[in-house]
């Protein structure tokens, strides 16, 4: 790390926090050639790969954007768009790649979406999967239903075994 005040090539790690989000690290440092102190900010890179083959920094704000035109005429709130935007990237980052193509992206959003909303998952869905037809459509809303189903028995032994 170069000093910024001396260009100096090397400098002393005086001290080191996480930041609030856990996403960076702020180190304090100290250039042994002119003693001046100066603080640096580290995060993980996350890229994106694009269908173009264009290579660009990875954004909650994209997410959300993206997923709003599914949610539009939804009950969601731009904090649960927001929420769900991080838990699409701490997904990602939990696979420890540094780069990641758009249609994953697209993929990871589907399931925090589906808990958040059905309407605006099946939406999403019919893009990021491809839906073609109709029967497309249905075999989703059967799979959903078969989840409601197995959701409400798990419930229903729950308060059984209480």
């Amino acid at each position: 790390m170069f000093c910024p005040f001396c260009r100096h090539p090397d400098s002393r790690v005086i001290d080191s926090r996480t930041s609030d989000d856990g996403l960076s690290i702020r180190r304090r440092r100290q250039c042994p050639e002119c003693g001046r102190r100066f603080s640096t900010t580290e995060t993980a890179s996350l890229n994106v790969i694009k269908r173009s083959g264009v290579v660009e920094p990875f954004s909650r704000d994209k997410v959300v954007s993206g997923v709003r035109k599914a949610c539009q005429g939804r009950p969601v709130t731009d904090s649960d768009l927001a929420v769900l935007a991080q838990k699409v990237e701490e997904s990602i980052r939990q696979t420890g790649t540094s780069q990641i193509d758009a249609n994953e992206i697209g993929l990871a959003i589907l399931t925090p979406l589906r808990e958040l909303d059905e309407v605006a998952y099946l939406r999403f869905a019919s893009v990021y999967q491809g839906f073609d037809s109709l029967e497309d459509f249905d075999a989703a809303i059967a799979l959903l239903r078969v989840e409601h189903a197995s959701d409400t028995a798990d419930d229903a032994r729950d308060a059984v075994e209480r």
